[in-house]
């Protein structure tokens, strides 16, 4: 994944500090260059291993409005990547959806979508409709399947070198989504999308030491049709890139 690649998700204005804490799982203090700090919210509520270093660099966006409490939002962190050098993380969990459906409507799935006509975010599926798939894309006529794509997003900053990991604790939810991805089988087309936030990842996996059922139930899931799209995101400053994909492997 040599190059930066495709430009998918512009980005300015981040504005970097060094993280003092992140405390009640949505608040993080972080010191600004001018010595100044500030209390920003944290868009992850996930123990965030790996990429949590109190003391390391990190980037905020800078949004005030009177409908939020906190004008700052912690949306990156620097750790070591695979490679030992510096590697910046995205950590906002609200971005990946986002993120994807901008790779989809770029064109760059189409090699294992097909052409796409038209994508829908957040539509109720699933047992008595309670639950909303992350994006429903509508194929083209020109797609060779016809079915309808149910594609769920998950965001991903846990490593093993150059292994990504999902996920990093118990996910109950997690669990339950990929039984309705299962169960849309044969009549849709079900895709699970890990957004993988870091650039230094090459493979995939499901994080057994972390959630042995829903290692399980990705096996499981796999077997059954489920498709497994890992996205490979690199972030910088000013750009959101996406690097291709990563290679599925059945084990941690």
């Amino acid at each position: 994944m040599a190059g930066l690649g495709e430009l998918v998700w512009p980005l300015e204005g981040l504005v970097e500090g060094v993280l003092v804490k992140r405390y009640k799982r949505f608040l993080a203090d972080v010191e600004l260059a001018s010595g100044e700090v500030v209390t920003a919210h944290c868009p992850n509520t996930g123990p965030m291993t790996g990429v949590l270093h109190p003391g390391g660099r990190v980037r905020l966006r800078h949004a005030p409005s009177p409908t939020r409490k906190l004008a700052w939002t912690w949306e990156q962190a620097e750790v070591i990547g695979a490679a030992g050098e510096p590697l910046w993380v995205g950590i906002n969990t609200a971005l990946p959806n986002h993120l994807v459906k901008a790779t989809i409507a770029a064109g760059l799935l189409e090699p294992w979508l097909g052409p796409i006509e038209a994508i829908r975010a957040e539509v109720p599926y699933g047992l008595n409709r309670r639950s909303r798939i992350d994006l429903l894309l509508s194929p083209s006529a020109a797609n060779a399947d016809p079915r309808p794509i149910y594609l769920e997003v998950k965001n991903t900053t846990w490593t093993t070198g150059e292994l990504a990991l999902f996920p990093d604790t118990v996910t109950e939810r997690g669990q339950k989504h990929l039984e309705e991805l299962t169960a849309l089988l044969p009549d849709a087309r079900a895709v699970l999308v890990p957004c993988l936030s870091r650039a230094d990842v090459s493979r995939f996996a499901p994080g057994d030491q972390a959630d042995r059922r829903y290692g399980e139930l990705f096996r499981q899931a796999l077997e059954a049709g489920v498709e497994v799209l890992p996205c490979v995101y690199g972030f910088s400053a000013t750009a959101i890139h996406w690097r291709g994909l990563a290679a599925v492997q059945h084990h941690s």
